[in-house]
């Protein structure tokens, strides 16, 4: 492509956040007008999202940033069909209270990233709802429908591979094409919406909006993509053998959140600190140029970062202190993840194993036997090796605790009650 002249376009290539686009040279001339208006949809099948979001709102960003109006849409209306992309069972079907309530909130996070408000560049949030719930079936077939080829449809990854692994892909779910690309048409007539941003994984959908708006008589449209993240050793981005790292504090603390990020492994440093902070270009080189332990100061720096962008620098700082306390300075942090627990379940000797799954540290006593069998667990930083061993008052320490601990990494706070 030639030289960029548009700053938008600019940042996120040398950040690495570009899968693919659509007319690149058209997008970037209107980005470098201030003329672009981008979207990203976001369903609502739970109460947060988790950081394989966080690409898109990066974007969503960046796209502010550099003077464009960003639209963060929420899948009120599409959430109740279900988004087959990547899936091979259909999703379950919820309630329109549930739907709600995760829509409240998944919102929350993006104030962290986007300013909103009515100025032209400011950010809105739009509930695709507001123009599928009242469709009349008949007259969105009519209007909408006659533009879809079957054929075509079944050539697109979220069917295809559905289909070639010969799980069952239902008539709503294939439906789900035909709104997205619906949302790409009204926002673009409601709200002068000209670019659809999205996972690589949304590249048929998007691109089939476009030809849909063409269709339809909308202005030009355009798509970009942003790559599904994968971490050096194959990992799924976001997911952990605890679960998904979500970013609302209701789901996952802070703390937990900075330690995620602490842990990323050697080779993904750089290529995380320009997608998921904002500091500087010349920064995150002289960081990902760093060896040997000292790589282990860029990885503290991409953790408080990363969580200052979702929980803000105080939570993030508060973080990187207990996690100095905690692994550097070998001092108790009271500010460590706590569970209350009833004193007189410790004065009646709470097994160990119940005690672990109380914490959140273990989803099983199974889990936790295993995890006894390899050395996995702690109680006041000595391991366990009962599976029958008790927690008794003697453990309770100076400051009214019991550290569990899980690995080196994991450490939750029991404190009696």
């Amino acid at each position: 492509m030639t030289t960029l002249k548009s700053d938008f376009l600019r940042i996120l290539t040398e950040r690495g956040f570009i899968h693919q686009g659509s007319d690149m040279a058209g997008l970037d001339a209107l980005a470098a007008k201030g003329e672009a208006v981008a979207y990203v949809g976001y369903d609502c099948t739970a109460p947060s999202l988790h950081v394989g979001s966080l690409i898109s709102i990066m974007m969503l960003h960046w796209l502010q940033a550099t003077g464009n109006k960003p639209i963060a849409l929420m899948g009120g209306g599409t959430t109740r069909v279900g988004d087959p992309s990547g899936k091979d069972e259909t999703r379950a079907i919820r309630t329109i209270a549930e739907i709600d309530a995760n829509k409240d909130g998944i919102k929350t996070v993006f104030t962290h990233f986007l300013k909103f408000g009515t100025a032209k560049t400011d950010a809105v949030m739009i509930d695709n709802a507001e123009w599928l719930a009242p469709l009349n079936y008949i007259e969105f077939l009519r209007d909408v429908g006659r533009h879809f080829s079957v054929n075509r449809m079944l050539t697109m990854d979220s069917a295809r591979m559905r289909l070639e692994r010969e799980q069952e892909l239902s008539f709503i779910e294939f439906n789900y094409m035909l709104l997205q690309a619906y949302d790409f048409v009204e926002l673009a007539r409601r709200h002068g919406c000209n670019v659809q941003m999205g996972g690589s994984d949304q590249w048929g959908n998007i691109v089939t909006g476009i030809d849909l708006g063409r269709r339809m008589g909308t202005h030009q449209l355009y798509a970009l993509t942003c790559p599904l993240l994968t971490t050096s050793s194959g990992a799924k981005m976001g997911k952990t053998a605890a679960g998904a790292v979500w970013l609302n504090e209701a789901q996952l603390s802070a703390y937990d959140y900075w330690q995620f990020w602490r842990n990323t492994e050697d080779a993904d440093v750089g290529r995380f600190l320009r997608l998921f902070t904002t500091l500087p270009m010349g920064e995150i080189q002289r960081l990902a140029a760093l060896q040997g332990a000292e790589i282990n100061e860029a990885k503290k720096i991409l953790a408080t970062e990363a969580t200052a962008l979702v929980h803000g620098l105080a939570k993030a700082d508060a973080a990187a202190a207990t996690a100095q306390k905690t692994f550097e300075d070998g001092t108790l942090a009271t500010d460590l993840p706590t569970i209350e627990v009833p004193l007189s379940d410790i004065q009646n000797e709470l097994g160990v194993l119940a005690a672990f799954v109380t914490a959140g540290l273990v989803k099983s006593n199974g889990e936790a036997r295993r995890q006894v069998a390899g050395g996995g667990l702690r109680v006041n930083d000595t391991v366990v090796t009962e599976e029958k061993a008790k927690l008794r008052s003697s453990d309770i320490g100076r400051d009214g605790v019991i550290k569990l601990s899980l690995g080196k990494k994991k450490h939750v706070l029991l404190r009696p009650v």
